[in-house]
This record gives structure tokens, sequence and C-alpha cells, in this order.
């Protein structure tokens, strides 16, 4: 059976999808079977992030009203074999979802895959609440701004009402200068912030993909090792910290720092 994980943040914007995408590539690079499940219906882009968006012929709601089977749904990625979309596809006035219709789709994937990475709406409203219903496990992504730590600590909050079984909070795009200088929370202070478990920190980077046929190879060195150790950290429970200031430390960081600012 699958391990269920929602994708959640509260806050819109915060890079959420971005980070669905990336671990599930590289969960996938490290051979597990992974289904990234599009749950904000009726806005759903993590087809486009995964630049998809051409190749969904079913969704989601095929599959609950029953116009297809769930595996001619899921849509494989060119460059993963052992990854896969399921769309929710656009919003239909006319059907009206059930919980147990989404838990029932959720439950037959989980026999077909060893992880399914749930991207969850922003805000808490009715599509938040579905796509935690259906899920074991949280990760929190928040970036360090003291109004995306505070709507992640509402979402905490909420998630105590749901069977979770583990809560973690990823850290996206973390600046390493800012961080050095004390002018960004780093993760010490988020995780007193939050109370939850770490998870994994993504440094705010230009290279991060928002169109997946990139993929991996073209990640630079420090992101694409910041998403191993976030990938290494969810299989085996380990709190592993990618420092996102190591450049910047020393006489040479200093001289980084001043030119990134200077940008």
């Amino acid at each position: 059976m699958a391990r269920i994980i929602v994708m959640t943040s509260g806050k819109g914007g915060v890079g959420k999808t971005t980070v669905t995408a990336n671990l599930g590539m590289h969960l996938a690079s490290k051979n597990y079977r992974v289904c990234l499940v599009d749950m904000d219906i009726g806005l759903n882009n993590l087809d486009v992030v995964m630049n998809m968006e051409d190749r969904i012929v079913y969704t989601m709601l095929d599959v609950i009203e029953k116009k297809c089977r769930i595996r001619e749904a899921l849509v494989q990625d060119d460059c993963y074999p052992l990854l896969y979309l399921l769309s929710s596809g656009g919003l239909n006035q006319n059907l009206t979802i059930q919980l147990s219709q989404i838990k029932g789709v959720i439950s037959e994937l989980s026999t077909m895959f060893d992880y399914i990475l749930i991207d969850c709406p922003a805000g808490i409203d009715a599509g938040f609440k579905r796509a935690v219903s259906c899920a074991d496990e949280a990760l929190v992504i928040t970036t360090p701004h003291l109004s995306s730590l505070r709507d992640a600590d509402k979402v905490i909050t909420i998630l105590s009402s749901y069977n979770i079984t583990s809560k973690r909070f990823v850290i996206n795009r973390a600046r390493g200068d800012l961080i050095q200088d004390k002018l960004m929370f780093d993760v010490y202070d988020v995780g007193k912030t939050l109370g939850i478990e770490f998870g994994g920190v993504i440094p705010e980077d230009d290279s991060v993909i928002t169109n997946t046929s990139d993929k991996i190879k073209n990640f630079k060195i420090a992101l694409n090792r910041a998403f191993d150790i976030l990938s290494d950290n969810i299989i085996t429970g380990k709190k592993k910290l990618f420092d996102c200031t190591y450049k910047y430390k020393g006489f040479f960081g200093s001289i980084k720092k001043l030119l990134k600012r200077s940008v």
C-alpha cells in the first residue's frame, strides 16, 4: 500500500505545486512508483508544471463519473517511467463530488503505487478538506516569511483534527545570503514557530523548474542536492539539513552576498 502524503500550504504562491512535481521526480528516480494527484479541481495546473497538459485525455472526474477506468486516466512521465499524474480536470457544475468517491479513487491508486503525493488547493475550504481527508501524512510547504508562516501555522492546527499520522514542514525559496546575515528565518526559527518536524529546505534558485521538460538533469547542483535530501528524508524519516548558506560563508562568501544583492 502506498504512503499517501498531502502537500499543503494554506497560503497560495509558495511553490507548493512545483515542490510536489520535483519531489515526485526524485522519488521516481530512486525506483519508487509515484503518482501525483492534482486535487485542485477547476484550478488545476500540476499538468502544466509537469508539461503534460496536451496529453490529458481523462481526469479524476471522468473516473468518478465512470467514463473511464483509473488506469486510463493516468499519464506516464516521459523521463521517469515510474512517475504518473492523475489530473483533477475542470470543474463540472453538474457533478456533485462526494468525499467517499475521492477516497475510493485514492484507495485504488494506493494498491498500484509506493507514494501518492496529493497537490492540495490553497486555502482551507472544501478542496482542502477533501485532499487532507484522503492522506495519512502531510508536508506543509512554507516560505521563510512571516505571512507564509502564519498561514502554515493555521493549517497545522487544522491538520490536528484529521487522521494525519506525520506532519513535516518544508521551507521553500530560502535565501542563503539573507539567512546567513539573520535577515531571514532559518530552519530552526521556523521549527520553533510551527512546532512540527523538519522535512527539507529548498533554496531560492532561478533554475527551479516551472516546466519539467527540463527535468532534473538541468538542475543546478545545489538545487538538485536539496531535493535529493528532501526525498531521502521522506523515505527514511531522517532529518538531514541542506545548508543553503554554505556558499555565503567566509571572505569569498561575503563577496557573493554583495554581488547577489546588487543584482
